[in-house]
């Protein structure tokens, strides 16, 4: 097999498994792009992405750029790069920069594509109630997620599985299947097939898309508890203060409550749904820490 001269585009965390993979692989990676420095945290520390602070530790070039235009372009073309690798960039690779590595650009996109394309593929498919997703790599093309497939992989949703936790699972499956289909395309041994099936979008989450609508069936409230968690985050407001929901699971063989009514049952703190109530287990009031839910309960009636 033939080493590869790669260019790596990713950002966060879920992006970090596949470069270290790809880093200690026969080909070789003369580059990665990555976002811009951004604040975090409630100092707004100017911070560098996982991604970047993942290839500096293996000395790797690094190019910051949030749109691969310009300057940007310019130096990802002087890398003379075989094949360029994507995972959760962030940006768009438009031409020329999409025709400038001899074998094009390929996709990790954490999702069975042509199911949900767009940037919260693992979010919107707990969201749906989804049983199983899996992770895709394709080839780049303009169209939003729309290129032909190299390779796929499988995994079941747990029910209680979080966005988050999925996303790690997935990430480093995903990576896998990503080196797989990189050593397949230097030894020219790789086929790519067209996607089939109906499309479904993924449009990235607003804080809105965490607000509890108890009017809902228990499961539907639960799905979008976990498919906003970490991020967006899951909430509900009661005494006119924001209260986040972290874990939540469906309560069984007790009373139901009217939509959006909490009580206490034993230490369980209950809220009720369009069908059974939720037991809250974490949540995170405003200004505080996050807290079990009996603990709370009791700050709350007994200030």
């Amino acid at each position: 097999m033939s080493s590869l001269r790669l260019v790596f585009a990713g950002s966060p965390a879920a992006a970090v498994p596949s470069l270290s993979l790809l880093a200690e692989s026969p080909h070789e990676i003369v580059g990665v792009v990555t976002r811009e420095d951004s604040p975090q945290g409630r100092r707004g520390t100017l911070t560098a992405t996982p991604v970047a602070v993942e290839a500096e530790r293996r000395g790797i070039p690094v190019i910051k750029a949030n749109r691969l235009v310009g300057d940007a372009t310019e130096r990802v073309q002087q890398l003379r790069p075989d094949l360029g690798v994507i995972v959760a960039y962030g940006g768009l690779v438009r031409e020329p920069l999409l025709s400038t590595p001899r074998l094009g650009w390929i996709n990790l996109h954490f999702s069975l594509l042509p199911r949900w394309r767009g940037a919260a593929p693992v979010q919107r498919a707990i969201m749906a109630g989804d049983d199983v997703t899996g992770a895709t790599v394709f080839q780049l093309v303009p169209e939003l997620d729309a290129g032909d497939v190299f390779g796929r992989m499988t995994e079941p949703i747990g029910a209680h599985q979080t966005a988050g936790r999925l996303l790690e699972s997935l990430s480093s499956s995903g990576a896998e299947l990503l080196l797989r289909v990189v050593d397949a395309l230097a030894d020219g041994t790789a086929r790519a097939e067209a996607q089939v099936g109906d499309v479904t979008l993924a449009p990235k989450l607003t804080l809105h898309d965490g607000l509890l609508d108890f009017t809902q069936p228990a499961h539907v409230v639960h799905d979008l508890i976990r498919g906003v968690t970490p991020e967006p985050g899951a909430f509900t407001t009661i005494d006119g203060a924001r209260l986040k929901v972290i874990e939540a699971a469906i309560a069984r063989d007790v009373p139901r409550l009217a939509p959006g009514v909490f009580d206490l049952a034993g230490k369980s703190v209950l809220v009720g749904t369009a069908t059974e109530p939720l037991e809250l287990l974490v949540v995170h009031p405003a200004g505080r820490k996050a807290m079990d839910a009996a603990s709370w309960w009791r700050g709350r009636v007994n200030p």
